[in-house]
């Protein structure tokens, strides 16, 4: 789906036309940088590899340096390549926060934030022993049995146990434009978006026809 990338800058809230207070996430969207057009005739399909964020020259690799020459710009920090743009855009094209509208609705994909290795009950949801009865020993958060012993004598592909928590791609869908301010390259999405502040985001115009 075609879309932009950017940078989480944080949550605020706005009141819209009816007086409603309306919470929204801050998103810096842009400018991001053409950096390759894929073609079916030269790759087998068509994709755009678009590049965000300023990264300083001493910080990047020579390969990275020419890429990044071949298309007239400074080198950057975040390369994503996305597919199903209407427009033809070339090399060295700059897409901005314009591209998208008021009242448009979004999916943003970002890593979510890492909680570490937790247990069954914060990972899955686990209601956990409720009340205590004769014979039980510390046992509340415990997540049960894993399987029978005899057969098959293994614990099954899938089974939710504890284990690291967060710090996953997280995609969320049909989120509202409240506002977008292009002086600032800044987009205001209704509701939350997975990540930690600072953190990139990939912002989607989803196809739904």
């Amino acid at each position: 789906m075609p879309g932009l990338v950017g940078k989480k800058v944080g949550m605020t809230s706005i009141f819209d036309e009816n007086g409603a207070n309306v919470p929204c996430t801050v998103l810096e969207v842009g400018p991001c940088v053409v950096t390759q057009v894929k073609t079916e005739e030269t790759d087998g399909y068509k994709a755009l590899q678009i590049a965000f964020d300023e990264k300083k020259e001493k910080n990047t690799t020579a390969a990275l340096k020419g890429h990044f020459k071949k298309a007239g710009t400074t080198p950057k920090r975040k390369l994503v390549e996305l597919t199903g743009y209407i427009r033809d855009w070339n090399l060295g094209d700059v897409i901005t926060v314009d591209y998208f509208k008021d009242d448009e609705w979004l999916d943003v994909t970002a890593v979510s934030k890492g909680k570490g290795f937790q247990g069954v009950v914060t990972r899955h949801g686990f209601s956990g022993i409720v009340g205590s009865t004769h014979g039980q020993h510390d046992r509340q958060r415990a997540p049960g049995s894993l399987g029978a012993s005899s057969y098959p004598s293994r614990v099954f592909k899938g089974m939710r146990m504890a284990g690291q928590t967060g710090s996953k791609s997280v995609k969320v869908v049909n989120l509202k434009v409240v506002k977008i301010i292009p002086e600032s390259n800044l987009l205001l999405l209704k509701g939350s978006v997975p990540g930690a502040k600072g953190s990139y985001v990939i912002v989607e115009s989803p196809d739904r026809t």
